[in-house]
């Protein structure tokens, strides 16, 4: 899979695609139907299946204190896009020139010169270009007169359910990983590089992995059973806490991964932490004692929810 980055390297490599654009946030079910009509749709054209994505995601520049948390960063993202052997993935700088396009200047400048758009894929709810006056009806038309196609996918339901990220967001929200993993169509991972933290872990006698979250927000938080991809050929079993630790008057939310019968170095690793049972939210404690006893508990609850998922 090619990954392209910036409108001027986009330009360099024109070619022939049929294409879908999004935040794809996630990467859910309703996004592998549009992914699989993508390919469809570029191979019996014989043109290359390109999705376009924008950093920051259009909600995180206009609004970013009223953005919601991402499911996945930009690299998880990368890895699915590579699982459904999408060929290019084009990825643009959101910012004030973009912003300020208006729908013709969209269509001609990153559709049409850009992208050598040959065929569109759009949800049916998607808007586009300044005060987001381009929809499906717009480019039908114009791609009438410049000729090329477009074609909607309409929502993907899942138990009587419209998938989207937004609800998927909800699921974690909730501590409901067995819902957000039906509608993701895979369990819930979180990955990033292993980080010096402060070693409060290893002094309460329970040493843990630190990872950046590279995230505005964690959709999730709390204690979790996991599964940790990334060290050894199997995935290892773990405890995970997701938050701000409140008992130290944390203010950014950290990940935290105290591997179960494991105990080596892993600076710099990158882990994927597959998060599989909520075991409870953050609580509240006034001494490191009640913290130290509450992680014995949840180690424990740890090992029987792995227990049971191994079943």
């Amino acid at each position: 899979m090619e990954f392209i980055r910036g409108l001027v390297n986009l330009r360099r490599q024109r070619k022939s695609c049929v294409a879908t654009i999004g935040n794809f946030d996630g990467v859910h079910l309703g996004h592998h139907a549009v992914l699989d009509q993508l390919k469809e749709s570029a191979k019996n054209a014989d043109l290359l299946s390109t999705v376009v994505i924008f950093e920051p995601q259009p909600i995180e520049y206009f609004s970013p204190d009223k953005a919601p948390s991402r499911i996945t960063r930009l690299r998880e993202k990368l890895q699915q896009f590579s699982v459904h052997d999408i060929d290019r993935v084009v990825c643009l700088r959101f910012d004030e020139t973009i912003a300020n396009l208006s729908a013709a200047e969209f269509v001609d400048d990153i559709l049409l010169y850009a992208l050598a758009l040959k065929k569109l894929i759009i949800g049916d709810d998607f808007r586009f270009a300044k005060d987001r006056e381009g929809d499906y009806q717009y480019l039908l038309s114009v791609g009438q007169e410049k000729n090329f196609e477009v074609n909607m996918t309409h929502s993907f339901t899942c138990d009587s359910e419209r998938v989207s990220s937004t609800l998927i967001r909800q699921a974690l929200a909730n501590g409901d990983m067995n819902k957000a993993t039906r509608l993701l169509g895979r369990p819930y991972r979180i990955s990033g590089r292993v980080v010096h933290g402060d070693k409060r872990g290893r002094e309460l006698g329970f040493a843990t992995a630190n990872i950046e979250l590279h995230r505005y927000l964690s959709p999730v938080q709390g204690i979790f059973s996991a599964r940790v991809f990334g060290i050894d050929d199997k995935p290892l079993d773990a405890v995970v806490y997701v938050g701000s630790r409140p008992v130290y008057k944390g203010k950014r939310v950290i990940l935290e991964v105290h591997l179960l019968d494991f105990d080596d170095d892993l600076y710099g690793r990158h882990l994927q932490v597959e998060l599989l049972e909520k075991l409870r939210g953050e609580g509240d404690f006034s001494t490191e004692e009640e913290l130290v006893e509450q992680i014995q508990k949840d180690i424990e609850n740890a090992r029987q929810s792995l227990k049971l998922n191994k079943q």
